[in-house]
């Protein structure tokens, strides 16, 4: 393969894989009660903490959540909230 060194190659990760906060907190959600946890106390926990062991890895959850920062998913959460109550 014959590149030009004096070019920038450009990089792009697609971080999310498509999925939106909100199918991403609901994946997270289903694989914490398929495994018998309280989906709700793990999630506050995760967001209070940042610590990824509050949440499963099972069907691949900690690795799904973690590809969003917290406060994505903390302004998905209230949006949410606030929208539902109007």
């Amino acid at each position: 393969m014959d590149r030009d060194i004096q070019k920038t190659m450009k990089f792009s990760l697609d971080k999310d894989n498509g999925k939106t906060p909100k199918e991403i907190l609901l994946r997270v959600y289903s694989a914490l009660r398929e495994k018998g946890y309280d989906p709700v106390n793990q999630i506050v926990g995760y967001l209070i903490s940042g610590d990824p062991t509050y949440i499963t890895s099972h069907q691949n959850a900690r690795a799904l959540i973690r590809r969003l920062e917290r406060d994505e998913l903390l302004e998905e959460l209230i949006l949410h909230y606030i929208e539902s109550n109007k």
